[in-house]
């Protein structure tokens, strides 16, 4: 498995909705759909991310991993 960068939460309720972007480019997403359905797990490109979640990303990342994250994203 490739070098983690950083995990980003964009959760804004109590539901969890966390992304985890890695050195070869691939980007996990860790998220809640209710309380009976938790830490699902999904691997996702960049197309997969609507624009308002990739705005969240961007808004939540640390200032040092945001170019990196921007690139991945394919962020304007």
């Amino acid at each position: 498995m490739e070098k983690e960068i950083c995990t980003i939460s964009i959760t804004s309720n109590w539901l969890g909705d966390a992304y985890t972007f890695y050195t070869d480019n691939t980007i996990k997403r860790v998220y809640d759909t209710s309380s009976l359905n938790s830490n699902i797990t999904e691997w996702l490109d960049a197309k997969q991310i609507s624009k308002h979640n990739k705005d969240k990303i961007i808004k939540n990342c640390p200032e040092e991993f945001k170019e990196q994250v921007m690139h991945m994203l394919d962020y304007p």
